[in-house]
């Protein structure tokens, strides 16, 4: 089956539809699949969710998606950096799913897994555990007892995320940091596009290296990017 595609627009072509969910891969502007969001923009497609640890700077990355308002709902751990997010939600304009960042990667993990729920004590007490069902069990030989709240696990129509290198069937590498949430955005939807700076052939890359085996990814496009930090600090050369 060809995995590999032109362009970003190709390897999207006959997926998008309007009410999608979709999990997306990167931290920050780690690791983001910038091409496919670009692509994303362009297609029009719309009432969008997007499950995704934050929602890129203004201008760039997820923040495209939010300017050019074609997000209705966020499903994020982290919602700083971006004041077009910001402002969307103060003003009632853009709904959010706040989530704990290791609850948000475990619910992409489990949906990945087949996994409709988990229990976790991360939310108990707070304003994210209102609503959802509690369950009681013990943790020691003591008779000790600790709250958990149930969490659903995500099942995403599309996942776009980023890799470092990939062959022809999939498997793919991340480089350092920037794998962050790719693997479990990618686990979690039923179709998974995934963009890289290097394909090669099968074969080339070592087995025990692989972070994503090609199971996962059905769609690959290589291309070029552009690598942002969000903010720079330097230090104030020292007079002579």
């Amino acid at each position: 089956m060809k995995k590999v595609y032109g362009s970003a627009a190709e390897a999207l072509d006959g997926l998008l539809r309007d009410d999608m969910l979709i999990a997306a891969g990167g931290f920050g502007l780690c690791g983001i699949p910038e091409l496919l969001i670009d692509a994303l923009v362009a297609s029009g497609v719309k009432n969008l969710t997007i499950a995704s640890n934050n929602a890129g700077v203004d201008g760039f990355g997820l923040g495209k998606l939010l300017e050019s308002r074609q997000v209705t709902k966020m499903m994020s751990s982290y919602v700083g950096e971006n004041k077009e997010f910001m402002r969307q939600y103060l003003g009632g304009e853009l709904e959010l799913e706040f989530n704990p960042q290791g609850t948000l990667a475990e619910r992409m993990r489990a949906g990945g897994a087949g996994i409709a729920g988990f229990y976790t004590k991360t939310g108990y007490g707070t304003q994210i555990g209102e609503g959802k069902e509690v369950k009681v069990f013990p943790t020691g030989p003591d008779g000790a007892e600790e709250h958990y709240i149930l969490e659903q696990g995500i099942f995403a129509d599309l996942a776009i995320v980023k890799a470092w290198k990939a062959d022809t069937t999939g498997n793919a590498i991340f480089r350092k940091t920037a794998r962050n949430f790719n693997p479990p955005a990618a686990m979690c939807g039923k179709v998974c596009v995934m963009e890289v700076e290097e394909i090669v052939e099968p074969g080339t890359l070592d087995p025990d290296h692989i972070h994503l085996p090609g199971i996962y990814v059905h769609r690959i496009v290589q291309g070029e990017h552009e690598k942002r930090i969000e903010q720079r600090t330097v230090r104030n050369r020292e007079e002579a």
